[in-house]
């Protein structure tokens, strides 16, 4: 049986129970907020392995809450779940953006809410742990794999989960072109439901993140991305 610590935040009394109960049945340890700041505060004075959050909420939206949370070095690796109501490919892309690292849209079933909460913590576990030495050097850039860290030119760059683990994926193969159905399978799973635009906002910005490093990802029209290959480079 599981044993993961996971936070709700949902507004809806009723959402809230069968989340709650179908988490629980699976042996989920769960903790409630009916409210954004209720939620926030939560988030932040206790250690979760995963966050359920809604983002239509009274006090403080969702994609607020995301944002604060996925800024701050104490929950940025924490992996956020949205629920919403909302099925607009808009509000899908702008979560993804700010860090959340899957999403769930109402109504759904209780077979989809527990397959995608064990498929992200399945990933987040997945994870090198501290102890692996694992190094990518690329120019400017170094990507500790164990540590979770990446840096240019010795300064610490902050990514998301999701962004950690495309650069991750990119860069161990430089030269080798990804589709964008590529990258989610390698990085999401088969299951996650995704659109091509969504997968374009974590190269822009890991592009952004990443500064002058950020050319050595590169688009190829028509099929997706690579990565930059130091030995194929012609000198400036």
């Amino acid at each position: 049986m599981a044993e993961e610590a996971i936070l709700v935040i949902e507004d809806d009394r009723d959402i809230r129970e069968l989340i709650r109960y179908n988490l629980v049945r699976e042996g989920y340890r769960v903790s409630e907020a009916s409210d954004g700041p209720d939620g926030l505060a939560m988030a932040r004075s206790a250690a979760f392995d995963l966050i359920l959050l809604d983002l239509m909420l009274p006090g403080m939206s969702g994609l607020d809450i995301c944002k604060s949370l996925k800024s701050d070095p104490k929950t940025a690796g924490v992996p956020v779940v949205m629920v919403t109501a909302k099925g607009e490919e808009s509000d899908i892309v702008i979560g993804l953006e700010l860090g959340a690292d899957d999403y769930i849209v109402k109504p759904f079933s209780p077979r989809l809410l527990i397959a995608r909460v064990r498929a992200v913590l399945r990933r987040r576990q997945a994870l090198p742990g501290p102890g692996s030495q694992d190094v990518i050097r690329i120019g400017e850039l170094e990507i500790h794999i164990g540590r979770h860290e990446v840096r240019v030119d010795q300064t610490p760059v902050e990514l998301t989960l999701t962004e950690f683990q495309i650069l991750r994926l990119l860069a161990s193969k430089p030269g080798w072109v990804f589709t964008r159905y590529q990258i989610v399978d390698n990085v999401k799973g088969d299951d996650y439901p995704v659109t091509d635009r969504s997968v374009d906002v974590q190269i822009v910005g890991l592009r952004k993140k990443l500064g002058s490093s950020g050319k050595l990802i590169e688009t190829v029209r028509g099929v997706g991305y690579r990565f930059a290959d130091p030995a194929n480079s012609v000198p400036e």
